[in-house]
């Protein structure tokens, strides 16, 4: 029998006020937000005239988009194989086995949806896709289990909070790995901000107080929005089939097909790289080394390739994460072309557009506090508008961090404070739930009572924290490598 406090805390999600504002947020979004791409076609031609308005001449800013739309094509590959890796690591055997182990694990369903969206956040720190296709898996593995009415639509709103709110705070924000990784860095940008390594960004104590708060609050609000066992709607009453998943075993007919389901080659791989990875992480804090793009996805390539045994299982995988990155390969070129035009097309005062949004900021930011809380909202509102996983921070950092070295507010902070803010309107944005949706075969209005009543939770603690939390740091010049 429901408690009284179960009751109350389970009718949280009811009331009509809570209900209507936050379908109203994925409502609008489903009505009048097109493809991401989309936007950035229009955030490319708006950019455009802007700087054509700014003083540049119509033939340079077209040579600059040009020049600039395959300047970040390494990084695109690089946060591509960094989702791929993640879902083809979450989908291996001894993943799923494992899988079917952490689902015993809660005893009552309330517990469950928090457990889900706990370690949806753990897991995001360390990679984003594995903590989407991971948490989407387990919602399904638990919501079988025939001794718990699990509200299977909580459960899945939590399995998306490492997307929502977690993922930017760990070594697979895409901001962060950018400015760690010096070949990178876009060299209008590393002229302004340098090499920011993780002992400025991610692994510092400020960041760790964001995660325990951002991990506490969605815990709390898991808590107090699941539905009792009374309310609760289970896959079963949403129509869910829960074993339409279950992988078909592929096996080998011909002679030729030896290769492909036989370890032998995956340990060759392995033993070949043995060499590599001792060089790289012999003389010094793993996690620093990690702070390379291209170390983290050979890292995690091989153990997929480990962990799926065979060829044929890590290809099966393989190709079924590649829809998961379409969005990263298509949009993220124009993000150099944009780029391109904020930072190398000069009026006839020498200065580019992205020096003139620069002064805007420093105008209007005052100090480090006001700064941050700008920062924090402008990331924010284009986060909702165009989600990029951190791509638009190669077009945002240009004008975002010349203001920072002039309001001596910390670089690496600043970072986090867009980190921060700019994922925290996945919560109410279905662009990045499309492939947790495709797992639990849910549409994203059966998440969104949950997900925007975390954003309403989140979004003025930690906008607020984050800004409060700038004045902790000494500012210092950045450290641009010679060459």
């Amino acid at each position: 029998m429901s408690t009284k406090s179960d009751r109350t805390a389970a009718s949280l999600i009811h009331n009509r006020w809570v209900e209507r504002l936050s379908l109203c947020f994925v409502a609008w979004a489903e009505k009048w937000c097109p493809d991401a791409y989309v936007f950035v076609l229009a955030a490319s031609v708006i950019v455009a005239f802007a700087a054509i308005a700014h003083g540049g001449h119509p033939v340079a800013v077209s040579k600059a988009f040009g020049d600039g739309f395959w300047s970040i094509i390494p990084l695109t590959m690089q946060i591509a194989m960094a989702a791929i890796t993640g879902y083809v690591l979450a989908m291996s055997p001894p993943v799923s086995k494992l899988l079917r182990g952490t689902a015993r694990l809660p005893r009552t369903s309330r517990g469950a949806v928090v457990f889900v969206g706990v370690l949806s956040i753990a897991l995001s720190l360390a990679n984003w896709s594995f903590s989407l296709v991971y948490s989407g898996l387990l919602v399904r593995e638990i919501a079988r289990r025939e001794d718990m009415l699990l509200d299977y639509r909580a459960a899945g709103a939590a399995g998306y909070l490492g997307l929502g709110c977690g993922f930017t705070l760990g070594i697979s924000s895409p901001a962060t790995q950018l400015q760690a990784t010096a070949g990178s860095i876009p060299a209008a940008l590393m002229r302004i901000t340098g090499v920011i390594g993780f002992n400025e960004t991610i692994f510092t104590w400020q960041t760790l107080v964001i995660v325990l708060l951002v991990t506490a609050v969605s815990a709390f609000v898991c808590y107090v929005t699941s539905p009792s066992d009374g309310k609760a709607k289970t896959a079963k009453d949403l129509g869910i089939d829960l074993n339409d998943d279950r992988p078909v075993l592929t096996r080998r007919e011909r002679t030729g097909d030896y290769l492909e389901f036989s370890p032998i080659l995956s340990l060759g791989l392995i033993a070949l790289s043995a060499g590599w990875l001792w060089d790289s992480f012999k003389s010094g804090n793993p996690f620093i080394a990690m702070s390379q793009l291209n170390n983290y996805n050979f890292v995690f390539l091989l153990l997929a390739i480990v962990l799926h045994w065979s060829p044929r299982s890590f290809l099966d995988s393989f190709r079924r994460a590649m829809p998961s990155v379409a969005g990263v390969m298509l949009q993220f070129p124009f993000y150099g072309g944009i780029s391109y035009m904020l930072t190398k097309v000069a009026n006839a005062g020498g200065h580019t557009l992205s020096d003139s949004i620069a002064q805007w900021f420093v105008s209007f930011g005052h100090d480090s506090f006001f700064f941050s809380v700008l920062v924090g909202l402008y990331s924010s509102l284009l986060g909702f508008l165009v989600p990029s996983a951190g791509g638009k921070w190669v077009v945002e950092a240009p004008y975002v961090m010349s203001a920072a070295n002039q309001l001596h507010a910390h670089l690496g902070w600043t970072v986090m404070v867009f980190n921060i803010a700019e994922t925290l309107p996945n919560l109410i944005n279905p662009f990045w739930m499309l492939p947790l949706l495709g797992i639990l075969k849910l549409r994203s209005k059966d998440l969104a009572g949950f997900t925007a009543f975390q954003f309403l939770i989140h979004f003025p603690i930690a906008i607020v924290v984050a800004a409060c939390l700038m004045s902790t740091f000494t500012y210092h010049p950045a450290f641009i490598p010679s060459h």
